[in-house]
């Protein structure tokens, strides 16, 4: 099931049903681009899916690209002949990922009204277009995003932070480009697919101010603890002494396009169709959002309620949780995920749960999740293994690294969120 979600979220075949071309028109779903038309093309992006995605796109244009840059987490890598890959860190910015975020603004920077801007973004862009803005170091910034993932902020708070420390998010990508014309590809890893938040929306409207970044860290309490050039720069902002980023109504963004190529609906919904192919009931239930570890007490109870079916069942979800980090363990959200999940469902004998990170790695781990049943706690228990303990330091990785069933896959190379799922088999006699 999780394999189908995989290639339903296939970055290259996602470009493909969106992207095609006959002699020189290049379609891009209802619209056409005359490339007769059109001076040259640049191709841009970032994020874990980004290579492929930029591959389809040289596969199907060849020369008439003219140059480009993509960033994409380290090992993310694909063989490109005329775009340049910049391999950097994620979730934590460095400064490879700073440097390819400066080239591509210069890139963009030359492009003018007859030039054509394809730009390709996917999930772990925000982190891969460090640019930060200046009086700000990248150390800096690194360590108000570290700060942000570690206290349980969700993924638009950590962004309307990030977009006003940065010269590439919240739109100014748009800014930098303009006036060419410019084609967003998406592969969305944001629940519901808002494109202000997908990799912190550098071809999108701003609706967050310098006013939201600064609340966001009083109400995680982090006004004290980020880097005094932030508080500075920030305070400057909400002053009114330093530009915004380009809000809706910018003209700007009249040339802009941008396109949903692939999302964790999608993924959720060939998850859904594999379970019923292998003659499952199968029900998937809303988007989960929230702590992680509540989350999956919720989902546990929802599917428990299914244990007394006569049938075999197969509940699934889609989403991202966050996690406060308590512990000095380590994990990631999917983990901490099935660790709570398999203290919710110790002593149902008849109940599987597994967590599921699209993109292949689940937070700062070579795991892209973890399986948990009934028997997890008592297994735990005789490796001298305390499940709670586990859950309170934050160290769902070792915990199921030494019971054996943590998910490994590697890097997949897309990244649509998360997949949540429960296997109920039949009561005793159904």
């Amino acid at each position: 099931m999780f394999e189908a979600a995989v290639r339903a979220a296939d970055p290259a075949a996602a470009v493909r049903r969106h992207v095609s071309l006959e002699r020189a028109t290049l379609r891009i779903d209802s619209r056409s681009y005359d490339l007769e038309r059109i001076h040259r093309i640049f191709l841009i992006g970032a994020g874990k899916a980004s290579g492929p995605m930029a591959k389809t796109l040289e596969d199907l244009l060849g020369e008439r690209i003219t140059t480009g840059i993509v960033n994409v987490k380290y090992g993310y890598t694909v063989p490109l002949e005329r775009v340049s890959l910049v391999e950097a860190g994620h979730p934590i910015p460095d400064d490879a990922g700073f440097h390819g975020a400066e080239r591509m603004l210069d890139l963009v920077g030359q492009a003018g009204s007859r030039d054509l801007v394809l730009c390709v973004i996917s999930g772990g862009g925000s982190a891969l277009l460090p640019a930060p803005v200046e009086g700000v170091s990248l150390t800096e910034k690194a360590r108000v995003t570290d700060l942000l993932l570690k206290c349980g902020a969700t993924i638009q708070e950590i962004n309307a932070v990030r977009k006003h420390l940065s010269k590439i998010k919240g739109g100014q990508l748009a800014k930098a480009a303009a006036p060419a014309e410019m084609v967003v590809l998406i592969l969305s890893d944001v629940v519901g697919n808002p494109l202000d938040a997908i990799a912190s929306g550098p071809a999108v409207p701003d609706p967050s101010t310098f006013a939201d970044a600064r609340s966001v860290l009083e109400r995680y309490g982090l006004t004290g603890e980020v880097p005094d050039s932030v508080r500075d720069y920030l305070k400057r902002g909400a002053a009114g002494l330093v530009p915004e980023t380009p809000k809706p109504g910018n003209p700007i963004f009249e040339r802009v396009r941008t396109v949903i190529v692939g999302s964790n609906e999608v993924a959720v919904q060939a998850a859904s169709l594999s379970a019923r192919a292998s003659g499952l009931q199968t029900i998937v239930l809303p988007t989960v959002t929230g702590e992680a570890r509540d989350a999956a007490e919720m989902f546990a109870d929802q599917a428990l309620q299914l244990a007394n079916d006569t049938r075999p069942a197969c509940v699934l979800a889609g989403g991202e949780t966050t996690v406060t980090v308590r512990g000095g363990g380590k994990g990631g959200r999917c983990q901490e995920f099935a660790l709570a999940a398999a203290l919710k469902i110790a002593g149902h004998p008849r109940a599987l749960i597994a967590a599921f990170g699209t993109d292949g790695t689940d937070g700062p781990t070579d795991a892209a999740g973890a399986v948990a049943d009934s028997t997890t706690t008592r297994r735990a228990a005789a490796a001298g293994l305390d499940a709670r303990s586990a859950l309170e330091s934050n160290d769902a990785y070792t915990f199921f690294s030494e019971l054996s069933d943590l998910i490994v896959t590697g890097p997949t190379n897309t990244n649509v969120n998360d997949i949540y799922l429960a296997l109920i088999t039949p009561s005793e006699g159904g």
